[in-house]
């Protein structure tokens, strides 16, 4: 299984396996029909609270990714992680999608690790 990740607003790719968005907020200026999603997972993005807290400031990155993975593992979790289970075993590639200009300290980053350690 290969778990990609790339930002919303890079050109979709046939390689790219389903798309899969994993930020809570839909991003902005990019139209549905634009993004070729599989689907919206929103509940695998991070809280509210979370991503503020986070602000994407590369100092909190290790902070964020143990916060994130508690968030993860919580039982309202279960579902969607459950529905992202469904659509991995379907297929040898998926790709998170996500809005963040920062492609090394995302929600998507830190969920992609999540999965290659086998937590699904």
């Amino acid at each position: 299984m290969e778990i990609r990740t790339k930002r919303a607003y890079e050109d979709a790719a046939n390689s790219d396996g389903p798309r899969i968005l994993v930020d809570r907020i839909w991003p902005r200026g990019v139209a549905k029909e634009d993004a070729q999603l599989e689907t919206w997972l929103k509940g695998l993005a991070p809280s509210t609270e979370l991503r503020k807290w986070f602000g994407h400031d590369p100092e909190k990155w290790k902070e964020f990714q143990q916060r994130y993975l508690k968030e993860l593992k919580k039982e309202d979790a279960a579902e969607v992680l459950e529905d992202l289970q469904a659509i991995v075993n379907k297929h040898k590639r998926i790709t998170l999608v996500f809005a963040a200009k920062d492609t090394e300290h995302n929600n998507a980053v830190a969920l992609r690790e999540f999965l290659d350690n086998g937590d699904l």
